[in-house]
């Protein structure tokens, strides 16, 4: 029987179901790179799926069985695909499974923002009662700038269309976009936006998309979300620009280092909505990723041919 490691602590039953031909080997919560290497080489599996941690060329060359490695979600850019590619391993990813999570998320942290929950609950829980000097932003007749259009970002544009806001996007590879999503050029995402959602994956070429001259680009007083992945944005600009008024709020789900650490700029910060990359973890979404993964497995275990000997 062949072994799938699991870089993480658990999978979904119905998951485990999927894959009850093969043995399963969990890496735990909080696998490091020598932690999946020891398992490879102990273990030596067809397939990876990857829940936390980096998969690496290490990792991949401690496997010489593996043929796939599998996102237990959407993004992959925790997996060095290049190295996978040099060795004709397969990187799949779960694309959609967490959509519904992942914008709602991202809406409730536009909603946290624009109405002020967050400083507004820490006032009522002080005995404040600030009616007569608190005034929110109506987001319907605003502006949202969405950059990324996959089923996470479409998801969210429905959303907000529902609201009333006028939506504008960004995405080079989207198509057939519904009538309520008006493409339109990254400039003008920052230009005319009201707020801006972030649902892109990370690259090189996208690190720190948002930093000082872009921020700068935008409306004074504009919302950022990001539910996406932390390295989009350059936090210190970020930081800078929220207490200088040039951003109103930022509602974070992401960041740059995960996971965040005591003495964290943000920590504590005014007009910071905070939450630590639960946007994807629903129970829904866990049963959905999970059994998202374990059919890319399959699938590609399928078409892909052992290594001989193997």
């Amino acid at each position: 029987m062949s072994t799938i490691i699991v870089t993480g602590a658990d999978l979904a039953q119905q998951a485990l179901e999927l894959l009850a031909q093969h043995d399963i080997v969990y890496a735990g919560k909080t696998p490091t790179e020598e932690d999946l290497v020891a398992l490879c080489r102990a273990h030596d599996p067809v397939a990876i799926i990857v829940r936390y941690g980096k998969v690496g060329a290490a990792v991949m060359d401690a496997a010489p069985s593996l043929r796939v490695i599998s996102k237990h979600g959407s993004g992959t850019d925790t997996i060095d695909k290049a190295a996978a590619a040099e060795r004709g391993i397969a990187v799949v990813a779960a694309a959609g499974a967490n959509a519904a999570a992942v914008a709602e998320q991202a809406l409730a942290l536009l909603l946290a923002c624009a109405k002020s929950v967050v400083a507004l609950d820490a006032r009522m829980h002080a005995g404040h009662w600030d009616k007569a000097t608190h005034k929110s932003l109506e987001l319907g007749g605003r502006t949202v700038g969405l950059v990324g259009l996959g089923a996470i970002g479409l998801r969210f544009a429905r959303m907000a269309d529902a609201l009333g806001m006028r939506v504008i996007g960004f995405d080079p590879f989207a198509k057939n976009l519904p009538a309520y999503v008006q493409p339109v050029d990254l400039e003008t995402i920052w230009r005319e936006s009201d707020a801006i959602s972030l649902h892109c994956p990370l690259t090189e070429e996208n690190r720190g998309m948002l930093g000082a001259s872009t921020l700068a680009a935008c409306k004074r007083g504009v919302i950022v979300v990001n539910t996406a992945r932390g390295g989009l944005i350059d936090e210190a600009a970020l930081l800078a620009a929220v207490r200088s008024g040039q951003v109103a709020a930022a509602g974070l789900d992401s960041f740059a280092v995960e996971p965040m650490v005591a003495g964290h700029p943000f920590q504590g910060e005014r007009n910071f909505v905070l939450s630590p990359h639960i946007g994807g973890v629903t129970g829904d979404a866990y049963v959905n990723m999970g059994v998202g993964a374990a059919r890319n497995v399959l699938e590609v275990l399928a078409r892909v041919p052992a290594a001989a000997g193997v």
